[in-house]
């Protein structure tokens, strides 16, 4: 996978406010955000979408899972209630090719999303 600012974000060459890292993600906001509070959880391991995700990535994919409910919850979104989202190629809106959940929330959002 080529090199992306997610990578360069990874490995701290390029600042972000990060809100949660482990040994397997990364949680940092979005430096354009969408909403009110707007929220990249990524995978340290370059994958780059699901698309392209294999059988062995399982295990890190249920834990980004987890992690986005987590940072959901830390950053007051469980209540209200909070949207998922992760783009996939270019007609899906993908602008960064390393597999990424947004986090959105902190007021109510449109159906459909665009």
């Amino acid at each position: 996978m080529s090199e992306t600012i997610f990578s360069k974000i990874i490995r701290k060459e390029i600042p972000a406010k990060i809100l949660y890292e482990d040994q397997w993600s990364l949680a940092f906001a979005d430096i354009h955000p969408q909403a009110p509070t707007h929220v990249l959880v990524i995978p340290k391991k370059p994958i780059r979408s699901l698309a392209e995700a294999t059988e062995e990535d399982k295990e890190i994919l249920g834990h980004l899972q987890w992690v986005v409910a987590r940072v959901a919850e830390t950053c007051g979104l469980s209540q209200g209630g909070y949207r998922v989202v992760t783009n996939i190629g270019s007609d899906g809106g993908q602008s960064v090719p390393h597999l990424h959940y947004h986090i959105l929330g902190g007021r109510p959002l449109d159906w459909p999303p665009g």
